[in-house]
């Protein structure tokens, strides 16, 4: 019989498999299903798609925060994450039911308020199952289940778009939905530690999260951090939502849906053999040089996107997205675990800095939609390209290598 500690980070492993699809939400198979499905006929087009979801982005960002400090409050994190996962599928599944900009929209920021939950819940169980020693590993572990459940979740959704449409993806979320509430529930609350899951350590200290503007205030190192991720959703939270409508112009809503999907399949493929080595290497080779790697890697490939518009080209362009947001994934809560070791803020702070970068993504669909309308698709993958390279700048002088960095508790 696997003992209860083995078993829990069996059902982690697990978890972060089949989450994978429900805590990303409809992503870039919404405008595919807002622009090409729905269409002009129902008053829909790429603005008023990246509208829906520049505003939810700014929804779930607002809730950021508050859902950090919530992780770092609470025991019940495996109650937290079954009750984010429902409510996300909820609003999934009900959107071919409903009709007009309003109600669209607030379903999606629903799902985007649930989903805050996600990345501080996990990295908090993590931690608190693991400790500090073994985390950097883990949070690697997690990415590439994460990236490996992302894979099979959007290969299915290829495959079964092409026989019965773009809104088979709302059922297969609901499906790895009802899958991750039964991962979680295999988690033995025993085995997490909830003083070493906020990053307290040894230390004895029962002080309230701090909000938002008091992380940043109190901690330059994360606003700065913060900043960064900022620069870097804003640039890349729109490009392969703006593949999908531009595939969709050019092969039909059936057909985009399944090569956005082989999109993703082949960047998370790439994504998991990165996740792997940064959790190994990333203690030996330092923080930011990977970092700096990710920021280069999004700038070529919103460079690459316009030279050509053949399926073939944009699905090989997509696959540095492998590396870029691989690295960036698997280092977003090293790195934060780097800043705030010792001070028990590691969720809130996770919330603070999440919050930034969803401003990022939140604006990013709105910019490249506003561009597509106005002056077409090549000109907003240039405009993206040029926000990465100005966050590479950006990284490389204002955030310090954290490698073996202790913040103050």
């Amino acid at each position: 019989m696997t003992p209860p500690h083995r078993r829990s980070l069996i059902a982690l492993d697990a978890l972060n498999a089949v989450l994978a699809d429900v805590r990303d939400g409809l992503g870039p198979y919404l405008a595919i299903y807002l622009v090409a499905v729905r269409g002009p006929s129902h008053g829909w087009s790429e603005a008023s798609a990246g509208a829906v979801m520049t505003i939810a982005g700014i929804a779930g960002l607002i809730a950021q925060a508050p859902a950090g400090g919530l992780v770092d409050r609470v025991h019940a994190k495996r109650a937290l994450l079954i009750a984010a996962a429902v409510a996300v599928t909820l609003s999934a599944v009900s959107l071919p039911l409903v009709e007009g900009f309003a109600l669209v929209t607030i379903g999606q920021s629903i799902a985007a308020i649930a989903a805050a939950v996600f990345a501080p819940a996990i990295a908090a169980i993590s931690l608190g199952i693991v400790g500090p020693k073994l985390f950097t590993r883990r949070i690697g572990r997690n990415e590439a289940f994460n990236h490996a459940g992302n894979a099979v979740s959007a290969g299915l959704a290829g495959v079964l778009a092409f026989s019965f449409g773009p809104q088979v993806v709302f059922w297969l979320m609901a499906l790895f939905a009802l899958l991750s509430i039964g991962a979680t529930l295999i988690i033995d609350p025993k085995a997490i530690d909830h003083r070493v899951a906020r990053g307290m350590g040894e230390a004895k200290d029962e002080r309230p999260p701090q909000s938002l503007w008091q992380t940043l205030r109190s901690h330059p190192a994360i606003a700065a951090f913060a900043g960064a991720c900022f620069l870097f959703h804003l640039s890349n939270a729109a490009m392969l939502p703006t593949v999908g409508q531009q595939l969709a112009r050019i092969v039909g809503s059936g057909s985009a849906t399944s090569l956005i999907a082989a999109c993703i399949v082949g960047a998370q493929v790439v994504m998991i053999p990165v996740a792997l080595i940064v959790g190994a290497r990333t203690d030996r080779w330092g923080r930011k040089p990977l970092f700096l790697a990710a920021f280069a890697m999004l700038t070529l490939r919103g460079l690459l996107y316009p030279l050509f518009d053949a399926p073939a080209w944009l699905l090989g362009v997509q696959l540095l997205d492998g590396i870029g947001a691989g690295i960036f994934g698997a280092l977003f809560p090293i790195i934060i675990a780097d800043l705030t070791r010792g001070t028990g803020r590691f969720n809130v702070a996770q919330g603070a800095v999440a919050t930034v970068q969803g401003l990022g993504g939140a604006l990013s669909t709105s910019l490249a939609g506003a561009i597509v309308v106005w002056a077409g698709f090549g000109a907003a993958f240039v405009t993206l390209a040029a926000v990465a390279a100005i966050g590479l700048v950006f990284f490389a002088i204002a955030i310090p290598e954290t490698r073996g960095r202790l913040s103050p508790a």
